[in-house]
């Protein structure tokens, strides 16, 4: 049994969730990482390393021995100035400078407190790390080799070469080669998540202004009339030109690249005004000044119209660039003056705004036609292409049939019910594709008449719940239509259901859409499938009028659409 069931109210028993505000931030890092960026890093090593080697002086200075104090104290010290102010390595010979200064202080502080045995040896290690956290592994690697010669070389020429020697300085050249390594691989992992970071700064400070930009645009395309086109525009110029100026011809020339074109004139010779070169010379002054140019013309200075006495330009600029021209002439000489040249000055930014909108407007309604060429194309291919195929299929078994003398009244038959089906599926499709909605045709008008048509073909029963106090604009409620149309279309080729269920609640501002169904459902992880074009599209008509699409669906209990549009 197929049923569409109403049932109308005024009390919304579904809340409309609240609006959410979202918050816009901006950030910017360096993409280049220096000291300072590893400051916290450097001065826990500076200070470990130091209070290790206080630990390891001490004992001496119990027992008396204050040969270790000086040096003590200049690495203490450097260890405080470092902590307060850090300097930075870029590259520059300065900065190099100071790092090596830094390690042939630590190397000198080792070589004078005796050698390997120094109990100092371990505030050379935080040069070397300073050395790889500034430069990398490489020139980290390259001061440790360096400090372990400079601290063994000497010891080797004043007691000589032995074993010991050298298994003591292969150790610590090992540690510090090491830790330069190890320090300097520490750089580019810090550097490649700076890097990242950044990026994603970027990224998302992006998004921020083109979603600004978006909201920007929403609220105004919300705004703009339904009317809003290029003819329309025009006709409101000549009608204000007729308002301000008193003329007896004029023309209104549209601007691409260097061809002109009237796109509006009354009683004015334009014939053989096709670029810049055919317009008069005041004309092409306006063009090349962008300012309005009143004149006085003569056999010798024509206007466009050879009739015309005086001649009044204005140039239509949007966006920095000459989009038009206005050309207002006159039979009597000295009709245009500055009173006139102010009152066309006064409206023709207006003018070259509107007209720019216009085209604008008009690039986005081709678009919109062409996605919507797309959409029926495959409608028709869905629904109907299938369908001819088949017919074609079982017209050449007949044909086959006969040729083999074989009956064919029962294929016949089965064929002309076959194409009386195809044409009711043709003449359904047609009906669906011309059900929308409109200024004059709401969304529950087209839901009624369009529900009972599904319910009979494709044996369904559909209960409708709607609310509707006030309609939503026009571009919003269109969008709302075609996901609502697009999930009923869903659920009558793929459901299997024998049950829908619609809910529609709308105030003017916000707005509900819920479509349940009690078939076969889907795995809803696959919601968002590339091949998905469907959902893909009804997701991508909710975002564009600002709602939020939810999908929910159990294999075997159904599926259930939402669409959310909250108030802006």
């Amino acid at each position: 049994m197929t049923d569409v069931l109403t049932r109308t109210h005024r009390q919304s028993s579904t809340p409309i969730p609240p609006s959410e505000t979202p918050t816009r931030r901006r950030s910017a890092v360096s993409a280049e990482t220096t000291l300072s960026d590893l400051g916290p890093i450097v001065v826990a090593i500076r200070w470990a390393t130091t209070v290790g080697s206080v630990m390891l002086v001490s004992r001496a200075l119990i027992e008396g021995d204050f040969g270790f104090a000086p040096w003590l104290a200049i690495i203490v010290c450097n260890t405080i100035v470092r902590t307060v102010t850090p300097y930075e390595f870029s590259g520059s010979v300065p900065s190099l400078l100071n790092l090596l200064i830094e390690v042939g202080l630590h190397v000198a502080a080792v070589i004078a407190t005796g050698y390997w045995d120094s109990p100092l040896v371990l505030s050379l290690m935080v040069a070397v790390i300073v050395a790889g956290l500034a430069g990398g592994f490489g020139f980290g690697t390259r001061i440790a080799f360096v400090s372990a010669v400079a601290v063994s070389l000497p010891q080797f020429v004043l007691d000589g070469i032995t074993l010991e020697q050298l298994t003591l300085s292969g150790r610590w050249a090992g540690v510090l080669v090491l830790a330069g390594v190890v320090a300097g691989y520490s750089r580019r992992l810090s550097g490649e998540a700076d890097a990242r970071h950044t990026r994603s700064l970027h990224r998302l400070s992006q998004m921020a202004d083109a979603n600004a930009l978006l909201v920007t645009l929403y609220e105004v395309a919300q705004s703009l009339p339904a009317s809003l086109d290029e003819d329309e525009a025009l006709d409101s110029i000549v009608s204000r030109l007729h308002n301000v100026v008193d003329l007896d011809r004029l023309a209104i020339f549209s601007i691409d690249g260097q061809h002109l074109h009237a796109a509006r004139k009354s009683n004015l010779r334009v014939s053989g005004i096709h670029g810049f070169g055919d317009l008069p010379a005041d004309a092409r002054e306006a063009l090349e000044t962008r300012s309005v140019v009143a004149c006085s013309l003569d056999p010798e200075q024509q206007g466009i119209d050879v009739r015309s006495r005086s001649g009044l330009y204005a140039p239509l600029v949007a966006r920095r660039q000459i989009i038009g021209l206005i050309a207002v002439e006159a039979d009597r000489t000295g009709a245009f003056g500055p009173r006139e040249q102010d009152a066309i000055a006064s409206f023709i930014s207006s003018a070259a705004l509107a007209v720019d909108n216009a085209r604008l407007f008009g690039r986005i309604r081709v678009i919109g036609a062409d996605e919507e060429r797309a959409r029926i194309a495959r409608d028709i291919h869905d629904r109907i292409g299938q369908s001819l195929a088949y017919l074609g299929v079982e017209a050449d078994r007949i044909i086959r049939l006969h040729d083999r003398d074989e009956p064919i009244e029962r294929p016949l038959a089965g064929l002309r019910a076959d194409i009386r089906g195809v044409v009711r599926e043709v003449r359904d499709t047609l009906y669906d594709l011309r059900t929308d909605v409109s200024e004059e045709r709401g969304l529950v008008d087209a839901l009624n008449e369009h529900a009972p048509r599904v319910a009979e073909r494709a044996g369904l029963s559909i209960e409708l719940d709607i609310s509707e106090d006030v309609r939503l604009p026009v571009l919003q409620e269109r969008e709302m239509w075609r996901i609502l149309r697009e999930a009923l279309t869903n659920i009558e080729r793929h459901a299997a259901a024998t049950a829908v269920e619609v809910t529609w609640r709308c105030d003017g501002k916000a707005a509900l859409l819920g479509v349940a169904d009690n078939g076969r459902g889907f795995d809803a992880s696959n919601v968002d499938r590339v091949d998905s074009y469907g959902l893909l599209g009804m997701r991508e008509r909710a975002t564009s009028v600002g709602a939020t699409l939810e999908i929910s669906s159990v294999r075997g209990e159904g599926t259930h659409v939402q669409c959310f549009l909250r108030p802006a």
